[in-house]
């Protein structure tokens, strides 16, 4: 069994639309064929996601928005993605120890300073009015459940398996090592040792054109910002997922079949496949699961159990 897996890709290249589809699975199949247990899901989304709408309640109250000047502007400090890691790793922590983290507004405004200091990033809340940053609480306490980490639905235990799921990339053109601040290899450098050293990357791989192209077709009306629907700007399409580092990772692992993860600390040889989503496996799991078609489920649930099959130790 598979304890964590970093499920990684471009967007709208079809993890979420595999967390989908593994969670449906019954839980014999999903040990037998897929090596994983009862799943806990841990995703940076939402902290992403939070740090817009505090940045769009900070300008509609005439304030400078701190992080994102505008809807489609893409980050405007790289250093904001190991903020992001900082925030998975404290996720991690916390169902390992069966604690909780703070879960209102304020909390998030705490967490996410202190994560963007581990990161090496300037807090962006604390230095705020605090009459200011009370405003901006109200404003988004009404929709604190869709930021906060959701309660696991099985506790953390041998048979679980925790997935977590990010995406990283840099501007179109950018080398294909791509460097830190941005990219997987920085990104992964990050994560906690005791992920590291449990963890196994199944990596969803598609162009970055088809990337783009599937963003833009998942996206519904009324902004839906549902991890399956919601739409990422073009310009931060171009300009933050351009491209990736993940096939460089492969080709220049010290040890086949893994990438190699280099931390302050040691060195990671992570089990790592790539599983070929060009030809479109994944997105008819948008759809609710009685409208799935068969013959799709049946090509999906083979090559993704050939893939995972590849990831045992």
């Amino acid at each position: 069994m598979l304890p964590i897996l970093l499920l990684l890709a471009l967007p709208a290249s079809g993890k979420s639309e595999v967390c989908r589809y593994l969670a449906h699975l019954d839980d014999e199949i999903r040990a037998a064929e897929m090596h994983l247990g009862p799943l806990v899901l841990l995703d940076d989304y939402p902290y992403v996601l939070f740090m817009r709408r505090a940045s769009q309640e900070l300008r509609r109250l005439g304030s400078h928005p701190v992080l994102f000047s505008d809807d489609k502007e893409p980050m405007p400090d790289p250093r904001i993605w190991g903020t992001l890691i900082e925030l998975l790793n404290e996720d991690y922590l916390a169902l390992e120890t069966a604690q909780t983290p703070g879960r209102g507004v304020h909390d998030l405004f705490a967490r996410i300073d202190a994560a963007a200091t581990a990161a090496g990033a300037p807090p962006a809340f604390s230095m705020l009015d605090p009459e200011l940053l009370a405003a901006v609480a109200d404003a988004l306490e009404r929709e604190e459940a869709a930021f906060s980490r959701p309660s696991p639905t099985v506790p953390l235990s041998a048979k679980t398996s925790v997935l977590i799921e990010f995406a990283r990339g840099g501007p179109r053109g950018t080398d294909s090592r791509m460097l830190p601040p941005r990219g997987y290899r920085h990104s992964l450098s990050l994560l906690r040792p005791e992920i590291l050293e449990r963890a196994a990357i199944l990596y969803i791989w598609v162009t970055p054109e088809q990337s783009r192209r599937r963003n833009r077709e998942r996206a519904r009306p009324g902004g839906d910002a549902s991890i399956l629907h919601h739409h990422v700007p073009e310009q931060v399409m171009h300009e933050e997922y351009g491209c990736d580092d993940l096939a460089w990772m492969l080709d220049h692992a010290e040890r086949p079949g893994t990438v190699t993860v280099t931390t302050a600390e040691s060195t990671f040889h992570v089990p790592a496949v790539r599983f070929d989503n060009r030809a479109d496996r994944t997105s008819f799991l948008r759809a609710e699961p009685e409208d799935w078609p068969p013959r799709a489920v049946a090509e999906l649930h083979a090559a993704l159990s050939a893939a995972m099959g590849g990831l045992q130790r």
